[in-house]
């Protein structure tokens, strides 16, 4: 009887998250379809990009500062992006994104130099601006508010999915790719060669979104001015507070440790390329799980309660993660973590476009975009510092503390009362 009432509720749950799949729009698949190739492209760059760093002779320090250059100028790019996003259109800043960031991963591979790695990062940086500020809203704007939750999650589900065939992929790339030119699998060639094919698959990105359909805008939007980050800040400060400084503490915490994920257990574990991109594709897959169950949760149990416990939840195998002696159980630890704290992302994101009038949804998105790039903007060159005098140890400790932090602010600003 309880198995027959189980299946049941099953049944009724699957079928009532089908029901709000179909609520998506024309131009809310298409863009499922940019996250998908977009996924599959940073997939492979993720795991890839960092080795060919090193293949070419350079050390961790640069890595960290190559990353703090992306980051940084995402950081003071954001309020601008916005702007952009507002007056040109989602549809535009979206092609611009797309393009930008082909170019940038490409010219890696032409000029592949210090200054060459830097200027690359910059454009970079600003792709990854432009795209992050665009994000919400345009979601936002082609949604309704039964399926919206839905969509936020789907399309980052689906792009962490579309990344464990990238993961998979970038580890199997150098060593096929050092056949076709006959070079090492971790020679620079084999690297160069894999990076390129990055290149490549994020190009397929732009015919969907030449196929979106532009949001006309009403009279009254359009006559309305763009309303300015300043004032609304000056308006909204409590509000602005108590958005952005969770997710600006929680950034500190990230840009310490996930850039360099790939490089800890190298250095670790002395995992290969292949076993490596293996496990960050299994995790980009239970990722992917943890995103697309998030929906239903956030229904039942609010959203601000799915990213607390969940978030919370996560903290214990974190820990596991950095300081376990055996390969196969950091592993575990890292696929578990990696579901429950990343599941809450969309959710939150919802969450606030909601908190928002719809004019001021491309500022709120940049000033939340910059919280989140401070702290990519800065950990990572400390943590390149720390690794090289240190170890993981004191990067992880610092993560999990501002991880602790955050999650406590979020409990007291949307939870508790």
């Amino acid at each position: 009887m309880t198995s027959s009432l189980s299946e049941t509720a099953v049944t009724r749950g699957l079928r009532d998250y089908a029901n709000k799949v179909r609520l998506f729009r024309h131009n809310a698949r298409l863009y499922l379809l940019v996250t998908i190739i977009n996924g599959l492209a940073y997939g492979i760059f993720r795991l890839l990009f960092n080795f060919y760093v090193l293949s070419l002779g350079h050390d961790e320090a640069l890595l960290g500062q190559l990353l703090t250059t992306s980051s940084l100028v995402a950081l003071l790019s954001a309020l601008p992006a916005g702007y952009v996003s507002d007056r040109l259109g989602r549809k535009p800043a979206l092609l611009i994104a797309s393009l930008a960031t082909s170019l940038a991963v490409g010219g890696m591979v032409i000029w592949p130099t210090v200054p060459g790695f830097y200027v690359m990062n910059v454009i970079m940086g600003l792709a990854q601006s432009l795209a992050g500020v665009t994000f919400g809203p345009f979601l936002m704007e082609n949604s309704g508010e039964e399926e919206r939750t839905y969509l936020f999650s789907f399309s980052l589900g689906l792009q962490t999915i579309a990344g464990f065939a990238g993961n998979w992929l970038g580890g199997q790339l150098p060593t096929w790719m050092g056949r076709l030119v006959d070079a090492g699998p971790t020679s620079t060639t084999a690297y160069g060669w894999a990076v390129t094919a990055v290149t490549l698959i994020s190009f397929f990105a732009i015919i969907p979104i030449l196929l979106l359909r532009p949001r006309p805008k009403s009279d009254v939007e359009a006559d309305k001015p763009s309303i300015s980050p300043f004032q609304y800040a000056r308006q909204n400060p409590r509000l602005l507070l108590k958005l952005t400084s969770p997710m600006l503490i929680t950034s500190l915490g990230a840009g310490l440790l996930m850039p360099f994920m790939n490089v800890f257990f190298r250095n670790t574990f002395h995992s290969s390329d292949s076993a490596i991109g293996t496990l960050f594709a299994t995790g980009s897959f239970f990722m992917g799980i943890g995103l697309l169950a998030a929906p239903p949760l956030s229904d039942r149990f609010g959203k601000m309660r799915v990213v607390v416990i969940t978030q919370s939840l996560s903290i214990p195998f974190l820990a596991l993660m950095g300081f376990a002696p055996w390969f196969g159980v950091a592993a575990g630890a890292y696929l578990i973590r990696l579901a429950l704290m990343n599941m809450s992302n969309p959710v939150y994101q919802a969450f606030v476009m909601e908190q928002v009038e719809e004019d001021a949804r491309a500022t709120v998105a940049s000033l939340v975009s910059m919280s989140w790039n401070v702290g990519w903007a800065f950990s990572p060159t400390l943590s390149g510092w720390l690794q090289v005098e240190y170890g993981f140890h004191p990067v992880y400790l610092g993560t999990i503390t501002t991880y602790v932090i955050a999650i406590y602010l979020y409990w007291r600003f949307f939870v508790r009362k």
